[in-house]
């Protein structure tokens, strides 16, 4: 449709930028970071590691000024795990809690809100080193690190992110770089860490709101429409399954807090379903997020 008259962005729509931890940051080592999961996986000789990459660790008060300048409303960012808790668990690195505390400073200074993204494929190579997501253990060790999140900072930030499109994750897992050896987990192995990045989740967005912090939070899912090829009802099946597995599935757990029905009849005809705890059931309806991020 071609508009005769051109509506204006609503006052409040936030023009923004957007980076995760280890695509921009650099510093890996630095500060009492430990290896995540990235800092340890395969990547092509052609490909630039992460050790530097953008330097934002180091020049953060230069980038914001640019954002500003720009005239960008919004930050979206990423915390690196492995800066808040080095183990994964236990001790909080003060060195790391104080970079995103300036970093967060910085945004605000210049009327920037800041956008911040809980996990974005970094999980600590400790962690990993246990199972990573395969290990139940690990549900209870991602909302331990939410909690540090929220009690650091819950009263400076209001717009929050769980997981940065966990579908990438379950069903390209080789698009990030491959663990030490090559070998990628199998499908089933597969389905069962998502169901865990589910259930950690859910229990985060139920922290969330039981500690009455101000702002939203919501799940970050790269999602496509699919369009059939042909008007052949094979080809119209076959976009409405991909859709349904691509994106829905894991959705529809997210905001309705149970699996989507076509999703569960693919798993169980694959033998790929997830092993059910007694629990999970009621962990899964009571989160709930306020939004959901799309990314594209």
């Amino acid at each position: 449709m071609l508009y005769k008259n051109r509506e204006s962005f609503p006052e409040n729509f936030l023009w923004g930028a957007s980076i995760s931890a280890y695509q921009a940051e650099g510093a890996w080592a630095e500060e009492n970071k430990s290896p995540s999961i990235i800092d340890k996986y395969e990547h092509p000789k052609e490909v630039a590691n992460f050790e530097v990459a953008a330097d934002f660790y180091h020049h953060y008060k230069e980038d914001i000024a640019l954002m500003a300048e720009l005239g960008l409303k919004a930050f979206r960012f990423s915390i690196a795990w492995t800066r808040i808790l080095p183990n994964g668990t236990g001790e909080v690195n003060q060195a790391g809690v104080a970079f995103y505390h300036r970093v967060i400073d910085e945004c605000l200074k210049y009327g920037i809100a800041p956008v911040v993204t809980m996990y974005h494929f970094d999980l600590p190579y400790q962690l990993e080193e246990q199972g990573g997501w395969l290990n139940r253990q690990t549900i209870a060790h991602f909302l331990e690190y939410a909690e540090v999140l929220y009690r650091e900072y819950g009263s400076k930030v209001d717009h929050w992110l769980t997981i940065n499109e966990q579908n990438t994750m379950i069903l390209h897992p080789g698009a990030i770089g491959l663990p030490p050896g090559g070998a990628l987990p199998s499908k089933k192995e597969l389905y069962q860490m998502n169901h865990h990045l589910l259930l950690a989740q859910a229990q985060v967005f139920k922290r969330f709101h039981d500690l009455g912090l101000n702002g939203k939070i919501g799940p970050a899912i790269n999602l496509t429409a699919m369009y059939q090829a042909t008007a052949k009802p094979e080809d119209a099946i076959a976009a409405h399954n991909w859709e349904t597995l691509r994106g829905w599935s894991f959705l529809d757990v997210a905001v309705r807090g149970r699996y989507n029905y076509l999703f569960t009849k693919y798993l169980k005809d694959r033998d790929y379903y997830p092993v059910f705890e007694a629990e999970d059931a009621r962990i899964l309806k009571e989160g709930k997020p306020d939004y959901i991020a799309i990314n594209y």
